[in-house]
C-alpha cells in the first residue's frame, strides 16, 4: 500500500518531526509512506468570511495538486465519523482488499478544508471533537496508520 499524507504548513517542531520518523520506519514493512507539505497561507487573526475562504481556496488548490488521481481521499475534519483504531484498520484491510493501494490522508490549515477538497474527499476522519494543532496531528496520524498495519497482520503492537 501506498500511503500518502498531505499537509498544509512546515513541520517545525524537532520533538514533532523525530516521532513522525520513527512512525514512518516503523511502517517501512507494510507501506510506502510520503508527507508532502503545501505551504500554508498567512492569515491574520482578523479575516473577513471572504477571506477565510479565499485562504482555504489557496491552501486547497496546493493540496488537490499533491493527490493522485486514482487515490482514495481520507480527509481529517473535527466534524466527521470518528472510528476506533480496530475500524481504521478493517477500513483500510478492505480497501486494500477491492485494489485501492494509493490512499491520500489530508491535514488541512488552521481554517480547514476548503469545499473542493472536501468535495474530492472519498472518507472524512475525526480523531476527535477537540481541536488539535495540525503539526501534532502529524505524528497522530502515522501512528494510527501504523497500529493499523499491526491490527490487519494480527501482530502485538509495542508501546
Amino acid at each position: 500500500m501506498k500511503i500518502t499524507i498531505v499537509t498544509v504548513g512546515k513541520l517545525k517542531e524537532k520533538y514533532l518531526k523525530q516521532g513522525i520518523e520513527e512512525y514512518v520506519k516503523r511502517l517501512g514493512p507494510y507501506a510506502k509512506v510520503d508527507i508532502i507539505e503545501v505551504s500554508d497561507e498567512k492569515a491574520p487573526e482578523n479575516l473577513s468570511e471572504a477571506q477565510m475562504e479565499e485562504v482555504k481556496q489557496k491552501e486547497g488548490e496546493r493540496i488537490l495538486s499533491k493527490i493522485s488521481q486514482d487515490a482514495y481521499v481520507m480527509t481529517l475534519e473535527i466534524e466527521a465519523k470518528q472510528l476506533t483504531s480496530e475500524k481504521l484498520a478493517s477500513h483500510m484491510d478492505s480497501l486494500a482488499t477491492y485494489g485501492k493501494s494509493k490512499v491520500a490522508f489530508v491535514i488541512g490549515g488552521s481554517l480547514g478544508l476548503s469545499d473542493e477538497v472536501l468535495k474530492r474527499s472519498d472518507f472524512s476522519l475525526s480523531f476527535s471533537k477537540m481541536t488539535f494543532p495540525h503539526q501534532l496531528m502529524r505524528l497522530m496520524l502515522v501512528e494510527q496508520v501504523y497500529r493499523a498495519f499491526k491490527i490487519m497482520k494480527n501482530e502485538p503492537y509495542h508501546k
